[in-house]
């Protein structure tokens, strides 16, 4: 990850000022001239990442003491006051938050068998054959995951968890994962279209509940040290396992904070409990009342990371077969800098999930992205922060084809992993330091 510098300190002269700076946006770096104008910057951030809409074009560091080591937006009336302070910044994606997710303008049209009509919406008195009256029924509209969407007529009396098996199908997924909404509420499986009001050409949004499993935090310090570790969670996220066993807060997302005094050793005190333990633990799933940002079909920034629509791609991600992975994942996590216990560990914690597919599909999520999604503070500030976050999903053998660059990516060294996460491996082994470890992961279930 970028370093924390520790030293900070005003230039004398413009001769100490370096008259290069390095734009960073996942995978790429690119030096450039250092402009005192954010207009100039911007062009330039623009130019070199053209992926990025301009109104999209987010500048942040965390090398500042007064970032408190996040990742801190730099606006356009500080830009000059910083510039000669970094060695480089990080060029980002706004995260604008959507409203409840409407029907795709290009959604593609499908009507469920026993639908008359294989055009738009099919009307309920379009059945001629139906002997009971239009007033018993609703057309409704089941957007997918996929963005796909189904027009299907049912009966008033029908159950929601219908419609949600309806959509399983179509996807070739387990129903269980769905959950349904409609204008942003959460609908309840077990009652009615009539109970819960729904008509006549409304439009049903269904997503898969995903998990962020097990992350843990380890944290190691050259001598005791009683600190503060707070983690805030987006909106998207709501906690469903924490330990040591701390309250949580609700306010803009949820919050926890742990009171450890560290140890040498590694193990950690819980100050409250008087626990000790090895490492703090937290899950969270996708919040009830968070709908994707977008359909999982639409492939996300490399440098953006939404809980609730995680994606992989060929292009961001590498394939192996399911018997390569464990030692693919092996050599990827030591360059991430992972020691032996916690390899071992995040190995066999994900590997009944991943031995249940053919192929997988797994990518790290670079640390910028992850720190929006769940932000960690901590005092007092650590020397070096190294989080560790993977996706993964099953890939069929027959869909191999669509992966074609993934493949090769699979065969390149690892250590490219380390440049794409943020990874500062001399920093995050160096016993002399204070270091902050996390590991954890979460398969993408669409």
């Amino acid at each position: 990850m970028p370093k924390v510098s520790k030293k900070k300190t005003e230039p004398n002269s413009a001769n100490q000022v370096p008259k290069l700076l390095v734009l960073k946006h996942g995978q790429k770096r690119v030096m450039v001239n250092r402009h005192k104008s954010f207009k100039v910057m911007l062009d330039g951030a623009c130019k070199h990442f053209p992926t990025i809409p301009r109104d999209a074009v987010t500048f942040q560091t965390n090398q500042l003491d007064i970032c408190e080591g996040h990742y801190v937006d730099i606006t356009a009336e500080s830009w000059d006051k910083v510039i000669d302070l970094l060695t480089s910044v990080e060029v980002t994606r706004t995260e604008i938050p959507l409203p409840a997710p409407l029907l795709p303008s290009n959604a593609e049209a499908i009507s469920l068998p026993g639908n008359q009509s294989a055009g738009p919406a099919p009307q309920p008195e379009d059945n001629k054959h139906d002997t009971l009256s239009a007033h018993d029924k609703v057309t409704v509209q089941l957007v997918l995951p996929s963005g796909d969407v189904i027009f299907t007529t049912v009966k008033k009396t029908t159950r929601v968890q219908k419609l949600v098996n309806m959509a399983a199908r179509k996807s070739g997924s387990c129903p269980d994962n769905y959950k349904a909404a409609r204008s942003g509420a959460r609908l309840h499986h077990e009652q009615s279209v009539e109970w819960h009001n729904i008509l006549d050409g409304d439009i049903i949004n269904l997503w898969v509940e995903q998990v962020g499993g097990k992350p843990v935090i380890y944290l190691y310090s050259p001598s005791d040290v009683d600190v503060s570790i707070k983690l805030s969670l987006s909106s998207e996220w709501s906690f469903s396992a924490i330990y040591p066993v701390v309250a949580s807060k609700q306010e803009n997302g949820q919050h926890i904070e742990w009171n450890v005094r560290t140890h040498p050793d590694g193990s950690l005190t819980e100050r409250n409990s008087g626990l000790d333990v090895s490492y703090l633990f937290w899950e969270a799933e996708t919040n009830s009342n968070a709908l994707p940002r977008s359909p999982a079909s639409e492939v996300q920034s490399l440098d953006v990371f939404s809980p609730t629509s995680s994606t992989l791609s060929d292009t961001d991600s590498i394939v192996v077969s399911v018997d390569k992975v464990t030692v693919y994942l092996d050599k990827s996590l030591k360059a991430l800098g992972l020691h032996t216990e916690a390899r071992t560990s995040f190995i066999t914690y994900w590997l009944p999930s991943i031995l249940k597919h053919e192929y997988i599909a797994l990518r790290f999520v670079p640390q910028p992205a992850y720190e929006r999604a769940a932000s960690l503070s901590i005092s007092p500030q650590p020397d070096v922060v190294t989080r560790v976050f993977m996706l993964f999903r099953g890939v069929r053998k027959e869909h191999l084809a669509d992966w074609s660059n993934a493949q090769v990516q699979a065969e390149k060294d690892v250590a490219w992993w380390a440049d794409v996460v943020g990874v500062d491996l001399a920093r995050a082994g160096d016993v002399a330091l204070f270091r902050v470890l996390e590991w954890g992961g979460m398969e993408v279930l669409i």
